[in-house]
């Protein structure tokens, strides 16, 4: 058993994922992650010549045999296919999939008291909550699998694991990429996720976090291993300084607030991967987009608060786990979703 949380990945060239224009028939399945924040979209298309660039084609693999074990069994030949929309801009998404028909190729039917209904697979809250939309514009039920499930599932398939599914559910912390989302948002006045780590990348935290050698003269505090460059107090240095908000560049404010988020996500997912004696942690869900300097934060605090002797694990994809896991539930209705990604 490994350890996962929601907040890393291990690479990806750009925050979006570019996806071609298909035809019905070009598509096979679709199925959709709705959280609080972001709707994520996972599909397949069969058509191999649909005019998909070479930007677009390094977000989407071939498809071929996967090894299993000492045979191999096939799997639907096409291409793996991820978007994602703002949760608040559902109305887009919904757009989205018109525009392309993917809830007509992507669906299958089931039987609900003697009625066939089209329907594709959904997971997290808004599958509940937005059951009623999907039905009124597209013409389909969602067909809902348990959110647990499906992050387990899409981690299992990057990873390709083969198991039994069991997993636990350790712990949790309500710090995440929503945390700096909504508190970039009141802060800077950015107006997406993706502009304010732009904006990170120009920002100096210690601006404004207040540093061990702050505290200290300038030195370090070797007696318990803290350097002169480790933040003392995220935020600290506001304390004591006589300026407003105004007066704080949203740049560093951002940087500060993303450090912040990161070595809390790092530390509390040591802490849960040693009380169960695990030294790999692999990190999922958006909020690190690729994001080089936060990964480098989240795997800098597993490594000081490990002392060396855990890892922090990042996928690529991994914002799309629980799509792609309610991807591969349609393997319990005839289709092998065992893709190649």
């Amino acid at each position: 058993m490994e350890v996962g949380m929601q907040g890393g990945r291990l690479v990806e060239p750009d925050s979006e994922i570019v996806s071609p224009t298909l035809s019905a028939d070009e598509v096979s399945h679709l199925a959709v992650d709705i959280g609080g924040s972001l709707i994520k979209l996972v599909y397949s298309s069969i058509n191999h010549n649909s005019g998909i660039d070479d930007k677009e084609k390094k977000y989407s693999k071939e498809c071929s045999v996967v090894p299993n074990g000492s045979s191999n069994y096939p799997v639907i030949c096409g291409r793996l296919h991820f978007a994602k929309f703002e949760t608040n801009k559902i109305n887009d998404c919904v757009e989205f999939i018109l525009s392309k028909q993917l809830h007509h190729g992507g669906s299958w039917h089931h039987e609900t008291s003697g009625n066939d209904k089209k329907a594709i697979k959904a997971t997290g809250g808004g599958a509940y909550k937005f059951a009623d939309l999907f039905k009124e514009k597209l013409g389909v039920s969602l067909d809902k699998v348990d959110e647990m499930d499906c992050l387990v599932a899409g981690s299992n398939f990057l990873l390709k694991v083969d198991g039994d599914g069991k997993f636990e559910r350790v712990s949790g912390t309500s710090v995440g990429g929503g945390t700096f989302w909504g508190l970039g948002k009141l802060l800077t006045k950015c107006k997406s996720f993706d502009e304010l780590l732009e904006l990170s990348h120009k920002g100096n935290n210690r601006v404004i976090d207040m540093l061990v050698g702050d505290i200290y003269g300038g030195t370090d505090y070797t007696k318990i291993g803290l350097s002169s460059t480790n933040i003392a107090s995220s935020f600290g240095k506001a304390i004591s300084e006589n300026k407003e908000l105004e007066d704080y560049g949203p740049e560093d404010i951002s940087r500060s607030l993303l450090r912040m988020i990161s070595n809390n996500i790092g530390q509390i997912s040591y802490l849960n991967a040693l009380r169960f004696g695990l030294k790999r942690i692999f990190f999922g869900g958006f909020f690190i987009r690729g994001h080089a300097y936060t990964m480098d934060t989240i795997s800098v605090a597993v490594n000081f608060w490990s002392k060396g002797e855990a890892k922090a694990m990042f996928l690529r994809h991994e914002g799309f786990l629980g799509a792609l896991g309610a991807f591969r539930s349609y393997e319990s209705h005839g289709f092998d979703a065992n893709m190649t990604h």
